[in-house]
């Protein structure tokens, strides 16, 4: 496997954990639908929380939350209503980005920015 393959699993190992360490409780990862992945989908005071992961190993170009782009919303969104569907679920959806970056030490800091989007962003 790639390194930036690597470092994005560890991205999304840190994200979870971070997520269950502030009381969310971790339903899915990685879950596909068509061309659509949603890297966690998590609970939490019964809201369904879409996490999008993204990491980056400087933030010389962009920030990782940059990166999430129309396109990327229309993906996600159209994922999370298919899970939404499939598993049954009426609860009430944020959409979170949590974001990923080492600091001037190389530890991996972890921003979680709550209600990132909404499901019409992507129009």
């Amino acid at each position: 496997m790639a390194t930036h393959n690597d470092f994005g699993k560890k991205a999304e190992d840190l994200a979870a954990a971070f997520l269950q360490k502030n009381g969310y409780k971790v339903l899915i990862r990685n879950f596909r639908f068509q061309k659509a992945e949603i890297d966690i989908i998590a609970e939490k005071d019964n809201l369904i929380i879409i996490a999008e992961v993204k990491a980056r190993s400087t933030d010389a170009f962009m920030l990782p939350q940059e990166a999430v782009t129309k396109t990327k919303i229309k993906l996600i969104v159209s994922a999370a209503n298919h899970y939404l569907e499939e598993f049954n679920k009426n609860n009430e959806v944020r959409f979170d980005i949590i974001s990923v970056l080492p600091d001037k030490n190389g530890n991996l800091i972890i921003e979680h920015i709550a209600d990132a989007f909404e499901a019409f962003d992507a129009n």
